[in-house]
């Protein structure tokens, strides 16, 4: 009895009613507090910066008070200068708030150097053929060769030099096989 005579009691009411108006004011006065110190609703618009040199994106970025990170370089894209962006993160676009980083990946400046296999010569031209064109090399011409084994590779050229395995070539490069014709018995 004496528990619901407190509940019901004047004192107790006041204090309630206190206590809700010290939390609401609290809560309001919280989110008062992250509307200013956040700038809520105050953003920019992300610009593209896709195929712009890094010294443009510096300058662009810089107007509109946002920042830059280079996330990394991707592969080779022969459409993209070298050195430009390929990727932006944020998207064009998209809006965030003043003195946030844009990341960036960029284009390199060429094709990776990719290794010339082991085991290639001898081997038929059915079975070297795929394999350098899954390494990203061209193959160029044919160029075929007095040898006792048909359809055998003999070596491999670029730009009429000869090829090594463990040698190192632009990827895209274009590989001219010297193929053994059969005639000699």
């Amino acid at each position: 009895m004496k528990l619901f005579k407190f509940i019901f009691s004047k004192t107790f009411l006041v204090q309630l009613i206190l206590a809700v108006v010290v939390l609401v004011a609290l809560v309001f006065g919280a989110l008062k507090y992250l509307d200013v110190t956040t700038n809520h609703n105050d953003t920019i618009e992300v610009p593209d910066l896709s195929k712009f040199q890094l010294d443009i994106v510096d300058k662009k970025l810089e107007e509109m008070n946002l920042r830059r990170e280079i996330l990394d370089s991707a592969s080779f894209n022969p459409k993209y200068p070298p050195f430009s962006v390929l990727d932006q993160v944020p998207k064009p676009g998209k809006r965030v708030k003043a003195n946030r980083k844009i990341y960036l990946t960029l284009n390199p400046s060429g094709y990776i150097d990719v290794e010339i296999p082991q085991n290639l010569i001898r081997k038929t031209r059915r079975q070297v053929e795929p394999t350098l064109i899954a390494l990203g090399f061209e193959i160029g011409d044919i160029i075929m060769r007095p040898d006792i084994a048909k359809g055998a590779i003999l070596e491999l050229r670029h730009k009429g030099e000869t090829i090594e395995a463990g040698d190192f070539l632009q990827k895209t490069s274009t590989i001219d096989l010297v193929v053994g014709d059969g005639s000699l018995r």
